[in-house]
């Protein structure tokens, strides 16, 4: 199952490569848009589990809802800058977006370990095309405002939410600072790390028993990636 998920996985990272090789904050609009995606999903059958009374573990879904809320403003910042101006974007985001929803959901019914997996997978790539992007531009982002949007999330709203994503097993949230467009994609890329992290804290065999939202006692466990 592994290897059907990493095949898939990989196609569509090929596939966004070749589109978005040279429109950056395109492919970052694309990439939010469907990373959001997984957690509905998750979201969606967990409640569905309530309902019926097979489940009860809120831990669980404040944390799934609160990596919604930060993939959500991952996308408002790509959004400013441009990333969904044309069409075309809009539409092949909107339209895979749909599609993986239907893809993750009986997946995460019948196997959620491996619908785990290949978000951990997802992020992975994230982590690393935000981190390349960063090293290839940073001198141009140093230059340029941090959007309004990234000011109120990161550092001026509410940080509860922003919090509740964090994995460091240490009960030490993040502070960043948001200066520059540079400070922006810094945090943008970290915060895909914690949301890696989170992924394979859940597919650990005791997760149902250990899983733990950041703000409560206990912690989930510190992992790296």
């Amino acid at each position: 199952m592994k290897v059907i998920i990493r095949s898939l996985v990989g196609f569509l990272v090929f596939v966004t490569d070749v589109l978005y090789r040279d429109r950056p904050y395109q492919r970052f609009y694309v990439l939010e848009t469907v990373a959001r995606v997984p957690y509905f999903a998750y979201l969606s059958v967990l409640h569905l589990y309530e309902t019926f009374g097979w489940w009860r573990k809120s831990d669980w879904l404040k944390v799934h809802f609160a990596e919604t809320w930060n993939e959500l403003h991952h996308l408002l910042i790509m959004e400013s800058l441009g990333g969904d101006r044309y069409w075309v974007d809009r539409f092949l985001a909107q339209h895979l977006a749909i599609a993986y929803y239907w893809i993750v959901v009986p997946l995460y019914m019948l196997l959620p370990k491996y619908a785990y997996y290949m978000m951990e997978l997802i992020e992975q790539h994230a982590y690393h095309t935000y981190d390349t992007y960063l090293n290839t531009h940073e001198e141009t982002l140093k230059m340029q405002p941090a959007p309004q949007i990234a000011i109120n999330y990161y550092r001026d709203g509410d940080l509860y939410m922003f919090d509740e994503v964090q994995t460091n097993g240490q009960n030490e949230f993040r502070r960043p600072k948001i200066d520059t467009l540079y400070d922006v994609f810094i945090n943008v890329r970290d915060d895909e790390c914690e949301h890696v992290k989170t992924m394979i804290a859940c597919q650990h065999p005791e997760a149902q028993l250990t899983f733990k939202s950041p703000h409560n006692d206990v912690s989930l466990p510190t992992l790296s990636v």
